[in-house]
């Protein structure tokens, strides 16, 4: 059974840090292109930032480019996110895919996905 588990969502103030975790199972995790979406209430689900199995490949949105830094340790069956400077447009529920296809993980099409943390940027 395929598992993605994120964590290390939360309530943060606007200008603070926050590190999303992404943890696998199920799945050789450094076989998989990986990538983080977010959904604010009210809105479709977007794509924030992609990564293929090496990290020689990665994406990002352009409202987090110089913000957000999408990583991943292999060998933990983890992938990151590191979310810098945060402003109140970036609250919404954060979810982890992952899929063969870098393309495909990119678009959000199949795959596998987390159930989602919560973040929250708020005074």
């Amino acid at each position: 059974q395929v598992q993605l588990v994120e964590s290390g969502g939360g309530l943060v103030q606007p200008g603070g840090s926050l590190r999303l975790s992404c943890t696998a199972s199920g799945i050789v995790f450094g076989t998989y292109n990986f990538a983080w979406f977010r959904q604010a209430p009210g809105r479709e689900r977007e794509f924030v930032a992609a990564a293929s199995p090496s990290s020689y490949l990665t994406d990002y949105a352009d409202s987090v480019k110089g913000r957000f830094t999408i990583s991943r340790n292999n060998g933990k069956e983890t992938g990151y996110l590191q979310m810098n400077n945060l402003k109140s447009e970036d609250t919404a529920v954060y979810f982890c895919t992952a899929h063969p296809s870098y393309p495909n993980v990119k678009s959000g099409s199949g795959g596998y996905w987390g159930q989602g943390t919560q973040v929250t940027v708020s005074s």
